[in-house]
């Protein structure tokens, strides 16, 4: 296995409200290696984007805050970092493509001075150079005409021209990490299916990690080594993209993966998991997913389920893997 470019352990992030402390990211562990594509999805509300945020501490404070747990890059703890010392790594070691690149993108400034103030921030190169820079990044993330987009504003883009810029500012300063949260949100599929082909190029020619957050779980398949299934808050299961689609374990990833449409399906209504995700709190008992689920049974509502190992880095949360529920397993696992 490559060396780890991203550790999360035991990550915890609340929000002190008017109505509470939120623990929005309760507990969340998992690593991304070197060269690797790592797909974190869930429903909305589920913590994705949290999580993603607190990696780089871009958490408004107040009322967010890392209450727990560490961040290591690189065997540093972005955890405890300064915000001088975090100015340097983002953008430059880890950077982020946002959701929406039409509110990343300032309206007022054109493509060329956004990027260049990007680029200059990091690389302390003059203005020419880091035009050029630039220019080059557009026409490798696949931009027509670069010259001319440099001087255009971002209303004058497409949605799928304004999000290859945002990847090609994000890789102007070779991070060792990209960090996307749900890049291909609203565009057409036409659009979606070139930035991950852009993505990939990028994942193999310059064995740039990536952490995906999506709730399409098409994309994890079309690009993702590994999988982090997140539920209000909490990892409910991780391994490799091909078992968590193969062989889901946690019954709110099977519900996820009932929940797409089969080509060859004889279903008249498609699936949907019952309900709506659950409001993380803090002092929440029982399973957090037991309202929803189809195999719930009295310990769920009772006690909190703990990771249970399945081996070769297979994980899941739910109390169906524990030894005492072992043969309860093997007939839900036949059943589904």
């Amino acid at each position: 296995m490559a060396e780890a470019i991203l550790e999360l352990k035991e990550l915890s992030t609340h929000f002190f409200t008017d109505s509470g402390e939120i623990p929005a990211v309760d507990q969340v562990s998992f690593t991304v290696h070197k060269g690797e594509v790592v797909g974190v999805v869930g429903e909305s509300g589920s913590g994705k984007s949290v999580t993603s945020l607190s990696i780089l501490q871009l958490i408004p404070k107040p009322p967010g805050k890392i209450v727990n747990g560490s961040i290591f890059y690189k065997d540093e703890n972005l955890a405890k970092a300064s915000e001088k010392r975090m100015k340097k790594i983002r953008g430059n070691e880890i950077s982020m493509i946002f959701q929406e690149p039409m509110t990343s993108l300032n309206p007022v400034f054109t493509i060329g001075n956004q990027m260049r103030e990007a680029i200059r921030i990091h690389q302390k190169v003059s203005k020419q150079t880091a035009t050029e820079k630039a220019i080059h990044m557009l026409k490798v993330v696949g931009i027509p005409r670069a010259e001319d987009i440099v001087n255009e504003y971002p209303h004058q883009l497409s949605g799928g021209m304004r999000q290859r810029v945002m990847i090609a500012m994000a890789m102007s300063s070779e991070p060792s990490l990209l960090i996307a949260d749900e890049p291909t949100t609203a565009l057409d599929v036409t659009i979606q299916a070139q930035i991950l082909d852009l993505m990939k190029k990028i994942n193999k020619e310059e064995q740039t990690s990536i952490l995906l957050i999506t709730h399409d779980l098409g994309v994890v398949a079309d690009i993702c080594d590994r999988v982090v299934v997140m539920y209000s808050g909490q990892v409910v299961e991780q391994g490799t993209t091909r078992e968590i689609l193969k062989d889901p374990k946690h019954p709110y990833t099977q519900g996820l993966i009932r929940s797409l449409p089969k080509l060859h399906g004889k279903e008249k209504k498609l699936y949907s998991i019952p309900g709506t995700v659950a409001r993380p709190r803090k002092d929440h008992i029982g399973c957090r997913f037991a309202p929803r689920c189809e195999f719930a049974f009295e310990r769920c509502f009772k006690e909190n389920p703990q990771i249970y190992n399945l081996g070769e880095g297979r994980e899941s949360r739910c109390f169906l893997h524990s030894k005492q529920e072992g043969e309860r397993l093997k007939d839900v696992t036949t059943n589904t």
